[in-house]
This record gives C-alpha cells, structure tokens and sequence, in this order.
C-alpha cells in the first residue's frame, strides 16, 4: 500500500474518532466509564471476530506465540489508555482532555527515541511541535490550573503513545492486523466489563438508553477506526502516524459545534489550518529531502 494511501486511512481512523468524541463524552450521563469502555470493545470485538477468522484461514502459517503476546500488550495499552481517558473525562472539562490527549503527538517521537533508539525523520521533529501548537490553539490557547483528571489525562496520553508504538511494533512483522485488532479489542472488553461489573451499578434500563452511543462507538469508532489504524501503520511510521491520528481532536471540535453547539474559538481555526500543515509537511517533507540511507 502507497504510504499517502496508508496516512489517508490513519487521518480517516482520526475524522471517525472525533465524532466517536461526543458519543463517548454523552454515554456517561447514564451508565459508568469502565462499563462503558467494556461494552464498546466487546462490541467491537465481536463484529471484528469473522474478519479476524477469515484472515487466520488465508494466512499460511499460525500467529506466534511472541506476536500473540505483542498484540495482548496493545490490548493492555489500550484499556489503560481508554479508562484513564473516561475516567478523567468524569473530572476535567472536555476541552482540557482533548488538548492533553494530544500530547501523545509528542511522546511518540521521544518514546521511540528513547527506547527503540529509532530517530525519526528531521521533518517529523517540527511536524510534532506545529500539531502541538495546534491542539493547544484549537482548546482556546489555555488551559486551567490541572487538576487529578488533568493528570489521568495525561497519562491517558503515555499510554496512547505506546499503543501507536507497539502496533508500529508488532502489526508489519506478523501480518495480521485484523487478527491484533480482535485481540486487543476482546482483551479491552474484559478487562473493562470485569472492572465495571465490580465497581458501577449495572441498569439494564441505562444501558438501554445508551445503546446508541455504545453501538456508535463499538462498531464506528472502535471497530472501524482501529482496524483502519492497524492497516495504516502497515504502512508508515509511528510518529507520522501520531500525527495523523492526532486530527482527532480537530474533528472532535468540528463534529461537538456541529452536533452538540459547541463554539470553536478563532484561534481554534487557526489551530486546525496547523494542525493540517503539520500533517502536509509530515506527508510531503521526506518525499522533498529523502532520509540518507544509513
């Protein structure tokens, strides 16, 4: 896959995930946040399960045992970074999560940095700071004193950072993306029902009354935009990746004015043309001055 058509998926994953924003930010007027992280994976999962089957039938050989355990990684990665996202949601305001989840743009480069000792492309180092500066514009240009849900929020975004890592990691040497889609999906679900069930009130009559957003989310936003982030990153470099995916905060403000009435400041559409050049220059840059061979 051309690697414009695979940054193409990663911006498309990010567009579905900003209006997944308001379904999961509305979802916790009625039931509680683990609950509703366990509801939508299994949702997910099982929509993604004969996909999955039907690669492990063409596939020529077994998933490994190694990459079975990358993937359930990604799955840990995931349901922290989801639960500490809702979680946070339920204290901090929606704008302030919005911003601090964007800062995974920034730890993705460093992290692979610091730990794979895998240097980004040069260009990709003022691609991360524009989209920065982009999200912080398009929240308002500022943010309140932070409180606990500003700081769950922000380790929300470690943990995003090492899920776009690890699916970097693990996707391309196993070939099995939908394979790791369903495995880190039914792994969230789990983890997220089994935490829900023992801490959150279950009603039926609520979970009735969320259903829509459940369905939205577990098949659209989960299912879909994931899957189209594993692909995706088949394709293309963790941090350009961080890139692309970030636009989900852009689309977040667009889809919350456009459903919910939410004002998007002036500077918030500064931030988003930003937000659009970080990604131009991230596409664009290492075609212009092609990274030496080392």
């Amino acid at each position: 896959m051309p690697r414009h058509l695979a940054n193409l998926l990663l911006l498309s994953a990010g567009a579905i995930w900003g209006a997944g924003f308001v379904a999961q930010s509305t979802a916790m007027d009625n039931i509680g946040p683990f609950l509703f992280i366990g509801l939508r994976f299994v949702v997910a999962a099982i929509v993604l399960a004969p996909f999955a089957w039907r690669e492990a039938r063409r596939s020529s050989h077994p998933v490994s045992a190694a990459h079975l355990g990358g993937f359930a990684l990604i799955g840990l990665a995931l349901f922290f970074g989801m639960a500490l996202q809702q979680v946070g949601l339920t204290i901090t305001t929606v704008t302030n999560s919005g911003f601090l989840t964007g800062l995974y743009v920034v730890f993705v480069p460093f992290i692979t940095l610091l730990v794979l000792r895998q240097p980004p492309h040069p260009l990709i180092w003022p691609a991360v700071l524009m989209t920065f500066a982009g999200i912080w514009m398009l929240a308002g240009g500022s943010l309140s004193d932070l409180n606990s849900g500003d700081l769950l929020t922000i380790g929300c975004a470690v943990m995003w950072a090492i899920q776009v890592i690890l699916i970097g990691r693990f996707v391309a040497p196993s070939g099995r993306p939908l394979t790791l889609s369903f495995v880190q999906f039914a792994l969230a679900g789990l983890l997220g029902l089994g935490v829900g069930l023992s801490v959150e009130r279950f009603d039926p009559a609520a979970v009735i009354a969320t259903l829509p957003e459940i369905l939205f989310a577990g098949v659209i936003a989960t299912g879909l935009a994931f899957t189209l982030q594993v692909i995706g990153q088949r394709y293309t470099t963790a941090p350009q990746a961080a890139i692309f995916l970030s636009t989900e905060s852009l689309f977040a403000a667009f889809f919350g004015a456009l459903i919910l009435g939410e004002q998007i400041p002036v500077i918030g559409y500064a931030g988003g043309l930003l937000i659009f050049l970080a990604i131009l220059l991230a596409e664009l840059g290492p075609m212009a001055r092609p990274r030496p061979a080392s």
